[in-house]
């Protein structure tokens, strides 16, 4: 038996009705994973006299694991020597192998444990994918549900099986019956969109910084391609000059209609994706300057009916403009004047406010011409600087097949200019494209390549491209929705900024005191307003959201909604890592 000591721990003794073989001892805390237990009789008594201090308390089955584990805990308990906080735990091997409604639920969780998601590295049981698992013991059917993070999942019928496989394999379970779903579509901070974008899962931004790339063709394929896979998807075409949407697909109804009573536009559709562009507002291409440009595009996009989207494709018209900034997020201490001033606009003087449009990730096209590539850098640059992620380049029109050959009419894939996207931006995932005359013929006709061909070459990178999008934007979000939360246990921030394997520790109290809104500093003299002793020391965030892939929105109990940036959470002062490690000798 092996007993772990707690510093200055009172002798005590268990008692069962029916005692197991036993692992025991006492820690300063203990977080494990609840799940129903069997019913076991036992009480924990004082050595000295006798006296009942503790009946059962919590019940947990541990998955890493084959242990059954129970914890017991009081916050107040009357010892000889004074008053003492302790908790129990409790460690259980059973020899019985008779089958209760407890164990049988450990037993299936710990059988779907061994399966990993590849994109997120843990247990699909961790994940928090198992829903609504039931068990029949009688019957031995065993039923429960995998809501994924996309319908789109291109892994999804491997979960399946082998859920089913490792389930079935238990001795007591004779059915199984696994159902699949994914979850709603929603993104991470939809308070802080307008209706139209709050339930839109992710927003991905297909760019060039060069025009005639073909980068309408790889969204428009992308778009259906990731239909094909499973996902609500919706197209927007941001090109207001030039529009190619209504070139490249040919919907019945070719006009946008309004909804009189909501005021918000409805879009087109074509098998089975909503499209929005300028050129299907009866209006062919704009003819207008940039400022009105950015309000067309914003009163398209924000006042469209979209529904639940698990992906909405922009085809980002060329170049780093205004356009492109009204598009991505706002990342600096902008985004609270922003907010400010939305908030003076819309409740004092009545007119409507402007959105930030959040991106989830951007896709980028190019040719192999090193002119292209200099340009791809440009683009990667200002979404670097815009905090989007970049998931992938895709290298238009590099190479075509005659007489049996192949012919690199731009030079072989300009394999320098490629190693700098790969290590200069840390982009791996590269893709090529040939040339080929149906990909070109399918853009005039209004059938899209994948759609009209969904077994050619160019289908399959397409279909390529859509897995690596889908898995990008599922690791993107798990980040961002992970990076900053708040330890009750420990009274500490965590941080962990997306696409950095440092982790650190934050006194809530610092956090607090370095908010640099003008609440806290005066905007025109730099004083600060807020004072160190205005914040108490044992203050705790009420709630913390993500604010796109650059900040957290933290609310405090005063009220106070405080925007945190990461780039500044970073910068403050840490608290020591091993100060939460507690002192337990095996």
């Amino acid at each position: 038996m092996q007993v772990l000591q707690a510093p200055s721990s009172p002798h005590l003794s268990i008692q069962t009705s029916k005692p197991p073989h036993l692992t025991w001892g006492l820690l300063p805390s203990v977080c494990v994973n609840s799940s129903p237990f069997s019913t076991l009789h036992f009480s924990l008594h004082s050595q000295k006299d006798q006296r009942l201090l503790w009946s059962p308390h919590k019940r947990f089955t541990s998955r890493a694991a084959s242990v059954e584990v129970l914890e017991f805990s009081k916050s107040f308990v009357n010892w000889d020597v004074g008053i003492v906080n302790i908790s129990v735990v409790v460690g259980l091997e059973f020899g019985d192998s008779s089958v209760s409604t407890g164990t049988a639920e450990g037993d299936v969780l710990k059988a779907l444990s061994q399966i990993i998601d590849p994109d997120f590295g843990t247990d699909i049981v961790t994940c928090g994918f198992v829903k609504d698992l039931q068990i029949d013991e009688a019957s031995g059917e065993v039923s429960f549900r995998l809501e994924l993070t996309t319908p789109a999942c291109p892994i999804k019928d491997m979960f399946e099986q082998k859920a089913n496989e490792v389930v079935a394999m238990l001795p007591w379970v004779k059915n199984v019956k696994v159902t699949m779903s994914a979850q709603p579509a929603r993104p991470i901070y939809a308070e802080q969109l307008p209706a139209g974008l709050q339930t839109i899962s992710n927003i991905v931004a297909v760019s060039s910084c060069k025009g005639g790339v073909g980068k309408s063709t790889v969204a428009v394929n992308l778009a259906y391609t990731l239909a094909d896979m499973g996902a609500r998807v919706g197209i927007f075409d941001a090109d207001v000059y030039g529009p190619s949407l209504p070139t490249m697909v040919s919907p019945e109804n070719r006009l946008l209609l309004m909804n009189p009573e909501k005021k918000t536009i409805i879009p087109t559709e074509y098998s089975g994706v909503k499209l929005v562009s300028f050129g299907f507002a009866g209006q062919g291409r704009a003819i207008m300057r940039g400022p009105m440009v950015s309000g067309v595009i914003n009163q398209l996009l924000t006042t469209t009916e979209w529904g639940e989207l698990d992906y909405l494709i922009i085809d980002m018209p060329p170049g780093t403009g205004d356009i492109q900034l009204t598009l991505c997020q706002v990342l600096n201490w902008w985004t609270s004047i922003v907010l400010f001033l939305n908030h003076t606009l819309t409740s004092v003087i009545g007119l409507e406010p402007s959105y930030i449009v959040p991106l989830t990730a951007a896709v980028i096209v190019t040719t192999p011409q090193k002119l292209s590539f200099i340009d791809v850098a440009k683009g990667v640059r200002m979404f670097s600087k815009l905090k989007v992620p970049c998931v992938a380049v895709v290298e238009n029109m590099c190479h075509f097949d005659a007489d049996g050959k192949r012919y690199y009419p731009f030079g072989r894939g300009k394999n320098v200019d490629k190693l700098m996207v790969v290590q200069q931006f840390g982009i791996p995932h590269l893709f090529d494209l040939p040339i080929r005359p149906t990909l070109s013929a399918s853009g005039d006709s209004g059938v899209p390549e994948v759609v009209a061909d969904p077994q050619s070459e160019v289908s399959k990178i397409f279909q390529n491209l859509g897995v690596c999008v889908v898995q990008q934007c599922a690791k993107i979000r798990q980040q961002v929705s992970t990076a900053v939360t708040y330890d009750k246990s420990i009274k500490a921030i965590k941080v962990k900024v997306p696409d950095s394997k440092e982790e650190f520790f934050l006194h809530p109290a610092t956090v607090r005191r370095n908010d640099r809104s003008a609440q806290s500093v005066d905007e025109w003299t730099g004083e600060q307003k807020l004072q160190y002793n205005d914040v108490p020391e044992d203050i705790e965030p009420e709630e913390i959201r993500p604010m796109g892939n650059y900040a957290v929105s933290i609310t405090w109990p005063d009220g106070f909604s405080q925007i945190a940036p990461y780039d500044q959470l970073q910068m403050m002062e840490r608290l020591v890592d091993d100060v939460f490690e507690p002192s337990v000798q095996a």
